[in-house]
């Protein structure tokens, strides 16, 4: 017996929307292969080419600090968006124990030239250190996919947190207000 046409375009649906929603569950879960797993030790800044806003950090140097990896680059529309948000906190919170950094990993070749990248630093407004990471070796050593993604780290340097993309603002406040409350 055949199947009719439209039991496969059925099949066939189903199929595509379970693989849609294994990517969309995927993009906000670091659980698998490379990414970070939630919980892990952060990995050290590696690779950077130019620091922007502050000498070089290590993970090291920033423990005792709520620390957020702000992965970014200044084409990104998305990256954009975010920012307002991230300044914010930047301002917010930077007095009371929060560092964040940004960790400028290019998408196009354009975006790997250090002057271009510190006219966008400025025209952005952004006081948070910013590491230009060309070759991605600290995307790499996050295990990181997307543009933009934060990485929340405790005091204690164990990533507890991770977004991918616009959005979810309020939650990642609630996060970092709920590290910063922790015991040292």
């Amino acid at each position: 017996m055949q199947p009719s046409v439209r039991s496969i375009g059925i099949v066939a649906a189903l199929v595509l929307a379970a693989a849609a929603a294994s990517i969309v569950q995927g993009a906000n879960r670091f659980d698998g292969g490379t990414p970070v797993r939630v919980h892990a030790a952060a990995p050290e800044f590696t690779g950077i080419d130019h620091w922007f806003n502050s000498p070089p950090l290590t993970m090291g140097e920033l423990r005792g600090k709520v620390v957020l990896v702000d992965f970014w680059t200044y084409g990104c529309i998305n990256c954009f968006h975010t920012l307002p948000y991230v300044n914010d906190w930047d301002r917010r919170y930077r007095g009371k124990g929060l560092t964040i950094v940004g960790i400028h990993t290019p998408e196009f070749p354009t975006e790997r030239i250090s002057d271009s990248v510190k006219e966008a630093i400025q025209r952005d407004g952004i006081h948070f250190p910013v590491a230009q990471d060309n070759e991605y070796a600290t995307w790499n050593a996050y295990g990181n996919r997307y543009w933009p993604a934060f990485y929340l780290i405790d005091k204690k340097g164990h990533i507890v947190y991770t977004h991918v993309g616009e959005g979810d603002y309020q939650q990642t406040q609630a996060w970092i207000e709920k590290l910063l409350a922790e015991p040292d």
